[in-house]
C-alpha cells in the first residue's frame, strides 16, 4: 500500500540521492466530493484504479514544466511577495487550446527563491489566486538540477554537443543525475497532491522532466499522461553515448502520447527505441504507436505556434506605433535584415555576421544600404560556452563594421540588453528579411512572429501610414537545423555552416520581386494563423484523450524497480497460466494433445546454443512416454535438426518447416505436405535473397527443404528491419502467381508453400485423433511468435467441433506478455520449463525417475 502523497518515490531511483528535505504542504486536503474532504495521505491501491471518488467537476489538465508562468516580485516596503502572469509564457498561452470550462492547474517552479517560512504561505496564495502548485526545490538542489544536468549534460547532448574533452563540455556526474532524479521526484509529489487520477489528463513539458512519468506512471498505473520535448531529440549515434539513457527512455516511455516539433526528432527516438530497447513501431490509421508491455504509446509529431491576439495585441500598442516611426526615421533608407536570438554557441550567430561581411563583400553596391540589427536575448545559462560566443559576437561585429561602415553607417548594430516586447514586435513589423541561422535548435518561434508583425494590423497600419489593401511581404531566411524550418515551405532554407550560400540567399531574399515575397507571405502567413498555439494544444490534448481511451478496458499491474519500472496492460481474459490450475486439469483427463515450439518456448530467442538441454529433453521424454499423451514439437526448424536433438525421445511427434514435413514418432517415415509438391518457385527467390544478403551486413540466409529465410538479427536494426520491408514487398511481387507466401517474422523474412502453417498442423493432429476413436480432452499449445498464433486459432476452431462428445479443456499459451489469440501467457522459456515439469511429475507415479522438481504453485490472478 502506498501513500497518495509519494513520500516514499525516492526508492525508485538507483544510487543514493540526496537527503533532501521534506517539502511543506502548502496544499488543503482535496475535496474530492462535496462535503466530504478526502485525506490524501490515506492508503490506496497500488494497482492504479483510483480510491478516490470522482469530483463530478469540469475536465481539468495539469500542466507541468520546470518553471510557473508567473513573475514574482517581493515588495520593498511590506516585504510581501507579489505575484502576476507572465503574458509571454507558452503554457499560458496553451490554455486557449482547452474549452471554458476547463480546469487547467499549473504545477513547476519559481524563478524565485522562497524562504522555507513563507513557502506555506506562498504556496497557499498561489493555488488560491492563479491555480499555481509551487514545487519549492531547496537552493542546491536546483542548482544540480536545472544548472547542473539538464544544462550541463542534457542540453548539449540533445544539441549534439558531446563532451569529447573537458574544454568541450563536462563529463558525465552522477551526483547531478542524482539530483536531477530527486527533483523529478519532487515535482511528482506536487501532482500528487492535487491529481484527481480518474479525470484528469497530466501534460509534462520538455527536458528537465523526463523521470517523472516514471514516479507517476509507478503509483497510478492508469493516469492519463502526456509529454511534449520543446527541444530537438538527438540521433541514436549521439543519444546512446549518455550513460542513463534506458533509464530516461523509459521514463518516456510510461506516457500515454510523446510530442515532437518534427518527424526527425520522432525517427531519432524511435530509432533509440529500437536499438537500445528493441521496441518496434507501426503507422496505426496515421497515428504512430510503439507496443511497450501490451500498452500503446502514441507519438505526436506537430510544430508549436505562436498566440495570435497576443501579437496583435502589442502590435496595436502605442507605444509599438512611436517605436516604429523612430526605428523607421534612424534607418531611412536602408534594408533592415532582422535577427533575434538567445546568446548560445547554438545560435550561429557569429556564422550570421560572417555571412552578411561575405555580402557586403561580393555586392558592394549594398554597402550603405543594408543594415542587420541583431537582437541578443540575455543568456539561459553562464557556462565558458557562453562567454566565447559572447566574444566572438562582439568581435566580428566590430571587424564588419570597422571595415565596411562609415560615421554615419554601422552594417551590424547589435542589441545587447533585455528588449520588451513592443520594441520588438516594431522591429520585426519594418525588417525586410529575418534571419534564423541556428546550428541546432528546438522550435524557434522567432520566424513565425515576423509573418505575424509584417501582416500588421490597423493600428500598425496607421503608424506605418499605410492603407489597409496595401500588399504584405515577408523574407525568411532559415537554418535547415530548426524546428520550424519544415512547415516554412516559401522560406529560404541554408545551411548555417556554408557562410557562401548563407550570404547568397540574404541577397536573393532582399533583391527578390515584391510579388514574389507577397506570394510567400500569403502562403506563411495562412499556416501561422491556422496553426497556431491553440490549435497545438487542441490537437495534443484530442490525442490524449484517444490513446487513454483504453486505460480501462485492460487489465494493469506495475513491474520492475527502481527507474525501469513500467505498466503491463493486457485484455482482462489474458492471464498467467497457473501450475496448479492446468496440472488439476491434467490429472483429470484421460486424451491430452501438446503443442510446443522450439525456439523462444523450450530454447531461449537469444541462446547462441540452440540444442536443447538434458533437463528438456527428459522432460519430453517423460511426457512422451505417457500412453494418455500425443504430444508434439511444431517448429520452423529443418526436420534433419530437430530429429537428430530431439532423438531420445522415440515417441514424440515432430512438425518441421511450420509442418512441411511431419513425422508421427521415430520409428515412422516423413509425410511431406501435398500442398507443397511444387517448389520451383524457390529458384525465384533464392537470387533476390542473395541481393538482399550482399547488401545488408550481417543479414544470412537459412536453405530449408521446403523454403527459403532470410535472416537480420545481427544486421543494424534500423536498415535491417528497412531491408526486411523492402525484401517482403519485392518478393510478393515477384511470386504473385507462385504457390508460395511470404512472411515477414522476428527479425526474419520466410518464404514458404501455400497451404502450410502451424495451425493446418494442430488441425491434422486433432482430427486423427477424434477419427482414431480418441478425442482429446485436454489440449496445450505453447508458443512465442506470429507463426503460433496460427495454431491457437486453430485449437479454439477445431474443439468447437459439433462431431467431439465433450469440449476439451484449452489452454493455448503465449510466451512473453503481448497481445495474442492465446487466452494464457507465460514471462519465458524458464516458465515454460517449469510448467512442463509440474506436468511431468503429474504424469509419473514414482517422481524419483527424474531430477528433484521444484514447482511453485500461483493462484490463477
Amino acid at each position: 500500500m502506498a501513500s497518495r502523497s509519494c513520500a516514499n518515490f525516492l526508492h525508485l531511483a538507483s544510487g543514493n540521492l540526496l537527503d533532501i528535505p521534506q517539502t511543506p504542504r502548502g496544499l488543503p486536503r482535496v475535496m474530492t466530493v462535496p462535503g466530504i474532504i478526502s485525506d490524501m495521505d490515506s492508503c490506496s491501491s497500488n494497482d492504479g484504479d483510483s480510491d478516490v471518488a470522482s469530483s463530478g467537476c469540469r475536465e481539468r489538465k495539469i500542466i507541468v514544466a520546470n518553471m510557473l508562468p508567473l513573475h514574482a516580485k517581493r515588495d520593498g516596503e511590506t516585504s510581501k511577495w507579489h505575484f502576476s502572469w507572465d503574458e509571454d509564457s507558452l503554457l499560458l498561452h496553451l490554455k486557449d487550446g482547452f474549452s471554458p470550462e476547463t480546469e487547467v492547474v499549473f504545477v513547476g517552479s519559481l524563478k524565485v527563491d522562497i524562504d522555507v517560512n513563507e513557502q506555506e504561505e506562498v504556496a497557499q496564495k498561489l493555488l488560491e489566486d492563479f491555480n499555481c502548485v509551487p514545487t519549492f526545490l531547496p537552493h542546491d538542489l536546483q542548482k544540480k538540477f536545472y544548472l547542473g544536468f539538464c544544462k550541463q549534460h542534457l542540453w548539449p547532448l540533445f544539441h549534439y554537443m558531446l563532451p569529447m574533452c573537458p574544454d568541450h563540455g563536462d563529463r558525465f556526474d552522477r551526483i547531478l543525475w542524482q539530483a536531477y532524479v530527486s527533483a523529478n521526484k519532487i515535482f511528482a509529489d506536487k501532482v500528487m497532491e492535487v491529481i484527481n487520477p480518474d479525470d484528469d489528463y497530466v501534460w509534462i513539458h520538455d527536458y528537465h522532466l523526463m523521470v517523472l512519468p516514471t514516479f507517476l506512471r509507478k503509483h497510478l498505473n492508469r493516469i492519463k499522461l502526456g509529454f511534449f520535448l520543446h527541444s530537438p531529440f538527438p540521433s541514436s549515434e549521439i543519444y546512446r553515448t549518455l550513460p542513463v539513457r534506458d533509464e530516461i527512455l523509459r521514463g518516456l516511455l510510461n506516457c500515454d502520447l510523446i510530442g515532437f516539433h518534427t518527424f526527425d526528432y520522432a525517427r531519432h527516438f524511435l530509432s533509440c527505441c529500437s536499438r537500445m530497447l528493441g521496441l518496434d513501431y507501426e503507422s496505426k490509421r496515421g497515428h504512430i504507436g510503439l507496443d511497450y508491455f501490451g500498452r500503446t504509446v502514441f507519438i505526436k509529431i506537430l510544430p508549436v505556434g505562436v498566440h495570435m491576439g497576443r501579437l496583435e495585441s502589442v502590435l496595436n500598442l502605442s507605444s509599438t506605433a512611436a517605436r516604429v516611426k523612430e526605428i523607421q526615421k534612424q534607418f531611412e533608407g536602408k534594408k533592415l535584415i532582422l535577427g533575434i536570438d538567445d546568446m548560445d554557441i547554438f545560435k550561429g550567430i557569429s556564422l550570421k555576421l560572417l555571412a552578411v561581411e561575405q555580402l557586403l563583400q561580393q555586392h558592394p553596391d549594398l554597402q550603405g544600404k543594408i543594415v542587420l540589427v541583431q537582437i541578443v536575448n540575455p543568456a539561459r545559462g553562464f557556462g565558458k560556452d557562453v562567454q566565447e560566443a559572447k566574444k566572438e559576437t562582439y568581435m566580428t561585429a566590430k571587424k564588419i563594421n570597422e571595415v565596411y561602415g562609415s560615421p554615419n553607417y554601422q552594417p551590424v548594430i547589435l542589441i545587447d540588453r533585455p528588449v520588451p516586447r513592443y520594441e520588438k514586435s516594431a522591429y520585426y513589423a519594418l525588417a525586410e528579411c529575418c534571419i534564423v541561422n541556428a546550428v541546432r535548435d528546438g522550435m524557434n518561434l522567432v520566424p513565425y512572429k515576423y509573418i505575424v508583425c509584417r501582416q500588421g494590423t490597423p493600428g500598425m497600419d496607421e503608424a506605418l501610414g499605410v492603407k489597409p489593401e496595401y500588399p504584405r511581404t515577408s523574407m525568411l531566411v532559415v537554418s535547415e537545423f530548426i524546428g520550424c524550418s519544415p512547415s516554412l515551405s516559401g522560406a529560404i532554407r541554408v545551411n548555417p555552416w556554408d557562410i557562401d550560400a548563407v550570404a547568397e540567399a540574404l541577397n536573393t531574399a532582399i533583391t527578390m520581386p515584391e510579388s514574389e515575397k507577397q506570394l510567400r507571405h500569403e502562403k506563411h502567413y495562412r499556416y501561422v494563423s491556422t496553426h497556431d498555439v491553440a490549435y497545438w494544444a487542441r490537437s495534443f490534448v484530442m490525442d490524449l484523450d484517444r490513446a487513454c481511451q483504453d486505460h480501462y478496458s485492460k487489465r494493469c499491474w506495475g513491474i520492475g524497480l527502481g527507474l525501469s519500472f513500467r505498466v503491463v496492460s493486457l485484455s482482462p481474459s489474458f492471464r498467467r497460466l497457473a501450475i496448479d490450475h492446468i496440472c488439476s486439469a491434467y490429472r483429470r483427463t484421460n486424451r491430452r494433445a501438446i503443442f510446443l515450439d522450439y525456439d523462444g518456448t523450450l530454447v531461449p530467442e537469444a541462446s547462441i546454443i540452440k540444442t536443447p538441454s538434458p533437463e528438456v529433453i527428459s522432460i519430453i521424454k517423460t511426457l512422451c512416454d505417457d500412453p494418455k499423451n500425443t504430444v508434439f514439437i511444431v517448429s520452423g526448424r529443418g526436420r534433419a535438426s530437430l530429429s537428430d536433438w530431439l532423438a531420445p525421445c522415440e515417441k514424440l511427434g515432430i512438425a518441421a518447416e511450420h509442418g512441411y514435413f511431419i513425422r508421427w514418432s521415430k520409428d515412422s517415415e516423413w509425410e511431406t505436405s501435398p500442398v507443397g509438391a511444387d517448389l520451383e518457385w524457390k529458384k525465384i527467390v533464392e537470387p533476390v535473397m542473395s541481393l538482399y544478403r550482399e547488401a545488408t551486413d550481417g543479414s544470412s540466409i537459412e536453405t530449408k527443404e521446403g523454403g527459403l529465410v532470410w535472416h537480420h538479427l545481427d544486421a543494424d536494426p534500423d536498415f535491417g528491419s528497412c531491408q526486411a520491408k523492402e525484401l517482403l514487398d519485392h518478393l510478393e511481387s515477384v511470386l504473385a502467381n507462385e504457390p508460395a507466401v511470404v512472411h515477414r517474422g522476428q527479425h526474419i523474412v520466410e518464404v514458404k508453400p501455400q497451404g502450410v502453417s502451424k495451425g493446418l498442423v494442430a488441425e491434422k493432429v486433432l482430427s486423427r485423433m477424434v477419427n482414431g476413436g480418441k478425442p482429446p480432452d485436454f489440449v496445450m499449445c505453447v508458443g512465442d511468435d506470429k507463426s503460433d498464433e496460427d495454431m491457437f486459432q486453430s485449437i479454439l476452431t477445431s474443439v468447437s467441433n459439433p462431431s467431439l462428445p465433450v469440449a476439451p479443456e484449452i489452454f493455448a499459451c503465449t510466451v512473453g506478455r503481448k497481445p495474442s489469440k492465446a487466452r494464457y501467457y507465460l514471462d519465458d522459456t524458464a516458465d515454460v520449463l517449469k510448467l512442463l515439469k509440474g506436468l511431468a511429475t503429474a504424469t509419473i507415479s514414482k517422481p524419483r525417475c527424474l531430477p528433484e522438481i521444484k514447482v511453485s504453485f500461483e493462484s490463477n490472478a
